[in-house]
């Protein structure tokens, strides 16, 4: 008959140091193997019974994720962040294995982080070749006007990048070295700017392939950059849940939460204390949707409306600004699990 496996996974770039425990805890096999596929297929085939596989997120986790899923009963890639470390204690790979191992076997001590075994792997390394290509863009621009902030000359607008007027631009640097490494930099401007278009057609190409597309490109302020990071809404139950791994969750802090009166038991109405939003969230969603909240606060159109809305209620404009991209954030969940498309019905006043 066979018994359940739970297996920790301490990878590193050559190696991975693994441990293997049975149902009572007990480690049973120790393995330092090599980061590479076959030497993972052949210690997981030497291993018999139900195997359960954890590891830390980490470069390596997409790759082995993908490997062991269909070779085992459970792989889940862990948050580090959220693992329970003692401070002081000594620690290397075997302890870390060992204790991955054993955390899985107790379960609901692991924080999975996930993983979307579906054909978006390459919608999602497009786009974080474009943005990456957006991000180096725009470093090179501000090195260009820092040349010339440096030497007093401003640079308002963006006609300093203009081909037509880079010989004007560079004709007001007396120096030959800055003027050679200003024509460097413009150089490096021209190849990213065609290498990101590129990268940008690629992504809408295949982002195209997918049945969202339509739906989420159909709600205001979300473009096909802004589409691409949420792989499937069906991993939140509800709203609240995405609005926490989004960062839009309002975390609170209350003490002294009940109180006598007269001999009763009394629940106190002092208020709790704000702290803000929560800290722990996919930051890269939250650009997302802070983008396109601040994008939709400056057009006209339904989104416009709504913060208009919160605004005449009484709430500040950092707040309303929050309420837009946590209405969006519901927006999107709502449609994309129903294959709807975006009206301003769904703008109607109700909470955000």
């Amino acid at each position: 008959m066979n018994s359940n496996k739970y297996i920790g996974m301490d990878l590193h770039s050559q190696t991975i140091q693994a441990a293997v425990i049975n149902d009572t805890g007990k480690v049973i096999l120790e393995s330092t193997i090599a980061t590479e596929a076959s030497a993972v297929l052949d210690f997981i085939g030497g291993v018999q019974g139900i195997l359960h596989v954890a590891f830390e997120e980490g470069i390596h986790a997409a790759w082995l994720y993908d490997l062991l899923r269909t070779r085992v009963a459970q792989v889940m890639a862990c948050d580090p962040r959220q693992l329970p470390h003692h401070k002081g204690e000594n620690r290397n790979d075997k302890v870390d294995a060992r204790q991955l191992a054993e955390w899985l076997r107790l379960g609901g001590v692991l924080k999975a982080v996930y993983h979307h075994p579906t054909g978006l792997r390459t919608l999602r390394e497009l786009v974080r070749s474009y943005t990456t290509l957006v991000g180096d863009t725009t470093q090179v621009m501000g090195r260009v006007k820092a040349i010339y902030r440096a030497r007093a000359i401003p640079t308002p607008g963006t006609r300093v990048y203009s081909p037509r007027s880079r010989d004007a631009w560079l004709n007001q640097l007396r120096e030959p070295g800055v003027r050679r490494r200003t024509e460097w930099l413009y150089q490096q401007l021209d190849t990213l700017l065609l290498l990101r278009r590129d990268a940008r057609k690629a992504m809408i190409a295949e982002s195209q392939k997918h049945p969202a597309y339509k739906v989420l490109r159909s709600i205001p302020t979300l473009g096909p950059v802004r589409m691409a990071v949420i792989q499937t809404p069906h991993r939140f139950r509800t709203n609240r849940k995405l609005w926490t791994y989004v960062g839009l969750a309002v975390v609170s802090q209350s003490t002294a939460n009940h109180r006598f009166v007269q001999g009763q038991l009394t629940r106190s109405r002092k208020p709790a204390l704000i702290l803000g939003l929560n800290r722990n969230h996919n930051h890269a969603l939250k650009e997302i949707f802070k983008g396109a909240a601040a994008t939709a606060v400056a057009k006209s159109g339904p989104l416009h409306e709504f913060y208009a809305r919160q605004l005449a209620a009484g709430q500040s404009t950092e707040i309303a600004r929050v309420m837009v991209a946590r209405k969006l954030a519901t927006i999107v969940l709502t449609l994309w699990k129903r294959g709807e498309r975006f009206n301003a019905e769904h703008l109607k006043p109700q909470a955000a």
